[in-house]
């Protein structure tokens, strides 16, 4: 899953009172035999930092013993036919074209840069100056076998100081995913062949963690570094995003696996415990409102999802019990506990016309002291990784009912792709949700529900019906049948609906989801291809979407990823040997 990119809220939580302080050859790679684990440590005091105000004095140290027997996720497969083997391998092929298209173009005009401008050629500076692209194109080259171009960006990055960002804010969470991220799932899917990968983690690792020198230990998301380089005290935020707070766990965890350094772990464990403790104190017990009081440790905000700026905190929970190797129940018990709330609350059946049973993840606002709780039946692509995560617990925690609510999801991602204008899903749009087990499609209702909702109501004929009214709007919005409107038409080459399509067929083997998979593939290469890579698009509604000249580092980070390794041998990124952070890099799991 990519990047929780949002404005905050213009409304801000209202701080609460202060809390008491606690002190790459050109051919496929099979996966390598993992670099050796470290030795298990002794608990240990922390190293000194340097102009460091609220120091830890005591270090929570990581979960350490022979790690617990978890349940596989992936199918075992069987022999392929000759047909399918070659379909397969064709469709592999496209995509790795496709990849090398795109990095070729990144390789010529943006060289070095964190994003290629992918019409006019050039480069944008956006997370942090370090060459975003290549650090999170790493493990994606490896995996492709192009090793020559793995060895040239490995190259490009001894010259790089990564202690000094271009940028006056840095983003920690967004460079937490991709640069550490980057870094070490690089290290570890090349079998630790390349030392410089693990040492600029640490280099990362160690700068990064100065945006916790807080009073109380949480992190300063959007982060002066500079001025906290020069002595400056530093708090974190009143209203901050619980994803940019909750989504660094398996990051400095790995950190710490690989180095021994315990201050990484315990820097996240701080936070897990927030999070732990407060659960069932916000307003929809079990689950975290978008905005956190980080200053304050505190979660007053009344607005839930899964969606963009909470989604990966959520995501991390059973991620991060299989890389602790189940040594700790911790994670299990907070996962376990969202689930009863998402389902009641934020997951809905839509209503569509070929009367499908499918969910899509919304999100809910909660009025007057959790007394009325207002859904918002708002589907977001970035919701789409709910589908990969409930089939991942389902598998890890023997939960096999979730599975169906797991194939749900996905499925209700692909029908949002299969029936738009381009096939392309968009960013945000609404539905409406069913009223009953059954539920038939209402074209009456739907209209009705168009009419209310869109906010294209300008220049509508005031004697119309409501039904009339709503066949108006649809026609003038482009609308398809199911969606009541659509709030951001754009695709920007996003990878979470993808990403969980290829862990359910990892789980499964069922190969309609490589059908889906290829569907898919073919419709964003067909409306996003520029003559130098791909691009977002403004309008996935339009017979000729514009294209917005924009190419996030997580379309060869992630996406085209997972469109490989949907087609590739199943040892590719094996889910029971990997696990993968939020930018889809893989980190090895300890093995029982």
């Amino acid at each position: 899953m990519s990047s929780s990119e949002a404005q905050l809220p213009a409304e801000a939580v209202p701080a609460p009172k202060p809390l008491p302080q606690t002190p790459i050859q050109d051919h496929e790679n099979t996966d390598p035999a993992p670099p050796s684990q470290p030795a298990p440590l002794t608990e240990q005091k922390p190293k000194a930092q340097s102009a460091e105000h609220y120091p830890v004095t005591s270090l929570f140290t990581i979960p350490k013993g022979t790690p617990a027997k978890i349940s596989n996720i992936q199918h075992v497969f069987g022999t392929e036919t000759q047909g399918d083997k070659v379909e397969r391998e064709e469709r592999l092929a496209a995509v790795k074209e496709s990849f090398v298209h795109s990095w070729q173009g990144y390789k010529k005009h943006a060289w070095k840069q964190d994003e290629l401008v992918p019409i006019q050629g050039g480069y944008a500076t956006t997370f942090g100056g370090w060459g975003a692209t290549l650090v999170d194109s790493l493990d994606s080259l490896w995996m492709m076998g192009l090793k020559d171009d793995f060895e040239d960006a490995v190259k490009a990055i001894k010259e790089m100081d990564f202690s000094v960002p271009k940028l006056e804010d840095l983003n920690v969470f967004e460079t937490t995913i991709r640069y550490l991220g980057g870094f070490l799932g690089a290290y570890d899917l090349s079998g630790g062949e390349y030392p410089i990968l693990l040492s600029k983690a640490i280099e990362i690792g160690d700068f990064l963690y100065g945006a916790f020198d807080t009073p109380n230990r949480m992190p300063v998301t959007r982060w002066k570094w500079e001025e906290a380089k020069k002595g400056a005290k530093q708090e974190a935020f009143p209203n901050a995003l619980v994803a940019e707070v909750g989504s660094l766990t398996l990051e400095f965890t790995r950190l710490t696996q690989l180095t021994g350094d315990e201050k990484f772990y315990d820097a996240i464990q701080r936070i897990t415990d927030v999070l732990d403790n407060n659960q069932n104190k916000t307003v929809l017990p079990g689950l975290w409102p978008v905005i956190m009081d980080a200053q304050h440790a505190q979660f007053a905000d009344v607005g839930f999802t899964l969606g963009g700026m909470a989604d990966s905190t959520y995501e991390y929970l059973p991620k991060q019990h299989m890389l602790l190797g189940g040594l700790t129940q911790q994670y299990k018990k907070m996962y376990e506990a969202t689930l009863a709330p998402i389902m009641k609350h934020i997951f809905f059946r839509p209503m569509t016309p070929d009367n499908v049973d499918i969910l899509i993840s919304s999100g809910v606002r909660v009025n007057g002291n959790a007394e009325v709780i207002v859904p918002d039946f708002e589907g977001q692509h970035l919701g789409c990784f709910t589908g990969g995560m409930f089939g991942i617990g389902a598998k890890i925690f023997d939960r096999p009912d979730d599975i169906k609510t797991a194939r749900r999801l996905v499925d209700g991602c692909i029908w949002a792709y299969n029936h738009t204008q381009t096939g392309i899903m968009p960013e945000i749009f609404n539905m409406v949700p069913c009223q009953d087990e059954e539920c038939r499609w209402d074209e009456g209702r739907w209209l009705k529900f168009v009419a209310t909702k869109s906010r294209t109501i300008e220049g509508i004929p005031e004697e119309l019906s409501d039904v009339e009214k709503g066949r108006w709007v649809a026609r003038k919005d482009r609308l398809p049948q199911g969606f009541s409107s659509i709030k951001e038409r754009k695709y920007i080459l996003r990878p979470e609906a993808i990403e969980s399509i290829f862990i359910f067929y990892r789980m499964t083997g069922e190969k309609k989801y490589q059908d889906a998979a290829w569907r898919m593939f073919t419709a964003i290469e067909n409306y996003t291809r520029t003559d130098i890579a791909n691009s977002a698009i403004d309008d996935v509604t339009a017979e000729n979407p514009v294209k917005d000249d924009r190419m996030e580092s997580f379309w060869l980070a992630e996406t085209l990823k997972y469109f490989y390794a949907i087609f590739a041998d199943p040892e590719v990124l094996n889910l029971d040997k990997y696990v993968l952070n939020t930018e889809a890099h893989p980190l090895i799991r300890p093995a029982p």
